[in-house]
């Protein structure tokens, strides 16, 4: 089980075993849900509406998305932004995973509360988010940048996009949508371990198919939580994107907004409700493999190094 159980039979998970884990895991999921992400973020910031039977914008579906795409800027545009993304990936998975088996055992230790309860997974895996978020807003800032950028690209490399927007844009550019991230990660976050804790009781203990639990487990997880908070990561997109209008010009409309509220009122007023959810069927599909691949991997690695922290226990001679 993720968070700390006072009742385990292995010992409590180490800040450094955490990290370890939590930042490997985020490693190998970000490789391998990059495509969907790409397309997600593409869907987000299109102005005109994302239809199939009456399309208006460039991306008219999912499918047609990734063809157009892979058509007009080949493979490798799936993983475009893939460096800040496995930056992000890794420093994330790293502190919200360190951050939440910290709290879970403060919980344990100071409060009469249960650790395992479900409603301790979302106070504290929504805390572990936000700092997470904090530390790692710049990079996702940057992958969204490179996500959004098109043929010839804006930016040529990591070290090019962060020199030219602190040097056009100034510090503050790289918090850009930073308080609908905030506002979106905590409720996100913590739906996401309340709900991997529901469904792991639900399910039972089990000795075999762990693996598998965990995956289905943290899909489930991230469908949910994702569907209940995904406007607050639409209006993220747009904000990160504000300053970059030139190089969004060839995908359709452009807008600039002046804040959280004025970005709300806009989309409200120019693409209506369906606006809010513009994306949302990758988004799901991304959620899913995401969520359940992180609580999967983060598990396999917690037991990978408890594995072979017993097998060196084992080899070391008896001593006299």
């Amino acid at each position: 089980m993720v968070g700390f159980d006072p009742g385990a039979k292995e010992a409590a998970i180490s800040p450094k075993e955490a990290v370890l884990a939590g930042s490997a895991g985020g490693m190998v999921t970000r490789a391998l849900i990059s495509p969907f992400d790409v397309v997600k973020i593409r869907f987000q910031l299109q102005i005109e509406r994302v239809s199939a039977l009456k399309p208006e914008g460039k991306y008219a579906g999912q499918f047609q998305a990734f063809r157009c795409i892979y058509s007009e800027e080949g493979l490798a545009a799936f993983w475009k932004g893939h460096v800040p993304a496995q930056l992000l990936s890794i420093c994330y998975g790293a502190v919200q995973f360190t951050s939440f088996e910290v709290l879970t055992k403060m919980v344990y230790k100071l409060t009469p509360y249960d650790s395992r309860s479900a409603g301790v997974h979302f106070f504290c895996g929504g805390l572990a988010a936000c700092s997470a978020t904090v530390v790692c807003q710049p990079l996702d800032t940057l992958r969204t940048r490179f996500a959004a950028q098109g043929e010839p690209k804006v930016y040529r490399n990591l070290r090019h996009a962060v020199s030219t927007m602190w040097c056009t844009e100034g510090l503050l550019t790289f918090y850009r949508g930073l308080s609908p991230t905030l506002m979106a990660v905590y409720p996100y976050a913590g739906l996401q371990f309340f709900f991997y804790n529901v469904f792991k009781k639900w399910l039972g203990p089990s000795d075999s198919g762990g693996g598998l639990r965990s995956l289905v487990c943290g899909s489930g997880a991230g469908v949910i939580s994702k569907t209940i908070t995904y406007p607050f990561d639409l209006f993220k997109k747009r904000l990160q994107v504000g300053g970059f209008e030139a190089a969004r010009a060839r995908f359709g409309q452009v807008r600039r907004y002046s804040g959280l509220m004025d970005c709300m009122f806009q989309i409200a007023k120019e693409e209506g409700f369906r606006g809010f959810f513009k994306g949302l069927s990758p988004s799901l599909v991304k959620a899913a493999l995401s969520t359940g691949f992180t609580f999967f991997w983060y598990e396999f690695f917690i037991n990978l190094i408890h594995n072979v922290k017993k097998r060196q226990t084992t080899s070391e001679p008896a001593k006299d």
